[in-house]
């Protein structure tokens, strides 16, 4: 009898320990799975920090060479009224490949047109005048400088006159 007493003393001792044993088990697997969670959050999150730090890395850039763009537009404008053809012909390719190169980094020209809505979230209005009929109140008269986005971002606001 006194073994009887000895197994059913450690049955209970057993049980009780596989069923710690198994609540800690389920402790660490639910530790590792939210673990495992924040981890492919971070991975998600760092990728897309990445992503948007590579299209907006060269905005300063950008930024500096819009001028020489807005520049090389308005020399190719006066070198159209030449009769020399070849300075047309060099100067439009000069400006063509400069726009390529830009365009090829992610630079988008915003595209507006007279009589587009003025929207104040994607244009700058730098000057209003008396429309010339009811129908052009509240739209773009004039593009003064076209605008820019880089990838989704705008990094330069189109100057704009708008009819009142």
């Amino acid at each position: 009898m006194g073994s009887s007493k000895n197994k059913s003393s450690k049955k209970p001792t057993l049980k009780s320990q596989i069923e710690t044993l198994e609540v800690s088990v389920k402790d660490e697997k639910d530790k590792f799975l939210r673990l495992f969670a924040e981890f492919e959050n971070y991975k998600r999150r760092t990728s897309k920090e990445r992503l948007d730090l590579y299209k907006t890395a060269s905005q300063e850039l950008m930024t500096a060479l819009l001028p020489i763009k807005d520049d090389l537009n308005r020399a190719s404008k006066e070198f159209e009224k030449s009769k020399e053809k070849s300075l047309i012909e060099g100067m439009s390719l000069i400006k063509n490949k400069f726009s390529d190169i830009l365009k090829s980094q992610g630079l988008i020209l915003i595209d507006i047109n007279k009589g587009d809505d003025f929207d104040a979230e994607i244009h700058e209005a730098i000057t209003q005048i008396p429309a010339e009929n009811d129908k052009m109140k509240g739209k773009i008269i004039d593009v003064v400088e076209s605008g820019y986005k880089l990838g989704d971002k705008i990094i330069r606001y189109p100057k704009v006159v708008v009819g009142n």
